[in-house]
């Protein structure tokens, strides 16, 4: 039964609702219940294509599911805040206080289990729309030099054309990006992008550095981006963007 209390809540403007869960029921009764509120609402039956729409469409509000077919919604929420501080609801059937805290602190603005009261969820909506000030996605991209990197599609182009890198390779070349002009040390890199237990794994993290190199320098043995500090680390420098007319079209 959708809420009667729908109209009592209706935005001051057309806001846009993001539901990402892969049951097309709950969608269906989520999607009425916003809409009768007065929402534009996206609906997305996995991670992948939430985490998409959360970029390209830059709603007011998320309401998210945990259970996906492609990711668990942890790590949904986790990509998310890579870039945006839009409200994200959880509605989900765990109910483990330990399973809330964990996705609170990881930056879940509220939590509501299922089966849920719709005027409740709508109660929660509004209150996370008043106190929160949604961040665009304009930074869901990260550029320098010829490189661009997509956070949300998982995507890099070289001169605007898509290369294909490893997870992890992906996620080193997003650690420069976002520490573009500073001097990074071995422990400090490994620390942050492999975890404590790898600060001594400095053989690791060489391997991967070439690779990098073999990916997004025009000469490894002059590397333009990814410079050797002796003794002490990496810099990522901060390169000039290329004139738009030099960049090839994407594929």
């Amino acid at each position: 039964m959708i809420s009667t209390l729908a109209n009592t809540y209706i935005p001051l403007k057309r806001n846009t609702a993001l539901v990402i869960d892969d049951e097309l029921a709950i969608r269906n009764v989520l999607t009425i219940l916003l809409e009768s509120a007065g929402y534009n609402v996206i609906e997305c039956e996995n991670g992948q294509r939430g985490i998409e729409a959360a970029a390209a469409a830059v709603p007011e509000v998320i309401l998210l599911d945990l259970g996906l077919p492609d990711m668990d919604g942890r790590e949904v929420v986790a990509t998310i805040r890579k870039w945006s501080q839009v409200p994200i609801i959880v509605c989900s059937v765990r109910n483990s206080d330990d399973e809330v805290v964990k996705l609170l602190n990881a930056g879940v603005n509220d939590y509501i289990f299922k089966p849920f009261n719709p005027d409740i969820l709508l109660a929660r909506m509004h209150a996370n729309l008043r106190k929160t000030t949604p961040q665009e996605a304009d930074n869901s991209e990260l550029s320098n030099g010829a490189i661009r990197m997509n956070l949300a599609r998982h995507k890099v182009y070289l001169n605007g054309e898509k290369k294909t890198f490893t997870r992890k390779e992906f996620e080193l070349l997003h650690y420069f990006l976002t520490h573009c002009g500073k001097m990074l040390t071995h422990k400090q890199i490994l620390k942050d992008v492999w975890g404590e237990a790898h600060t001594e794994d400095l053989q690791y993290l060489r391997v991967y550095i070439s690779q990098l190199r073999d990916k997004i320098e025009t000469d490894v043995n002059a590397p333009r981006y990814i410079n050797t500090e002796p003794g002490v680390g990496y810099r990522m420098e901060i390169i000039a963007s290329p004139a738009p007319q030099l960049l090839r079209r994407q594929a």
